[in-house]
């Protein structure tokens, strides 16, 4: 099974604006800069947290008919399912009846649960679906948001080389604090 993007949000949770008055910057010199550190914090702390802040399409791709009928669903949280297909023998793509399936959003991840035997699949199925808290910045929690802009603000601040993934002690508990109440839990 693998799950990837297809569709990116169309905003970010903090704005531009919000962004440069967090790091204290008066001119618009460094603009693009700061607008991309700010997408690039909020894809940091979505896969730390496992979660889609801004509404964004993604797709899960299954190599056979799923096992028990139930196939997990993430990022969270699940939105909507937009589409299922099912893919015959011969590579030939069948739209699956949404009466076929159902999203459990009981737990998370949020699952899709097959109604009944989906016919041919042998070749695998595909998944499409949004998640995310909604179409703008106003709609995630704000810890999230303040997540995004202390990453943002230290990458800012320490622009200089540095190894994958480094972030100072301080800043990276400060990030954890906030991310924890909202990390999907993941069990394998």
């Amino acid at each position: 099974m693998a799950t990837f993007l297809v569709r990116p949000p169309e905003a970010e949770p903090a704005s531009l604006q919000e962004a440069k008055l967090f790091l204290r910057v008066d001119g618009d010199d460094e603009d693009d800069l700061i607008a991309g550190l700010v997408t690039t914090a909020r894809t940091h702390v979505e896969r730390e947290a496992r979660r889609a802040m801004v509404s964004q399409g993604w797709r899960t791709v299954l190599p056979g008919r799923p096992s028990g009928g139930r196939v997990p669903l993430g990022p969270a949280p699940v939105i909507a399912v937009t589409a299922v297909t099912a893919y015959d023998a011969e590579g030939t793509a069948t739209a699956v009846d949404a009466g076929r399936y159902r999203v459990d959003r009981a737990g998370e991840p949020a699952e899709l649960v097959l109604e009944r035997a989906v016919a041919g699949a042998e070749n695998g199925i595909e998944i499409d679906f949004d998640c995310g808290y909604g179409t703008d910045g106003a709609a995630v929690p704000r810890p999230l948001v303040q997540a995004v802009l202390m990453v943002a603000a230290h990458w800012y601040e320490h622009r200089e080389a540095a190894t994958l993934g480094a972030v100072t002690a301080p800043v990276a508990r400060g990030v954890e604090a906030l991310i924890a109440p909202y990390r999907a839990v993941r069990l394998r």
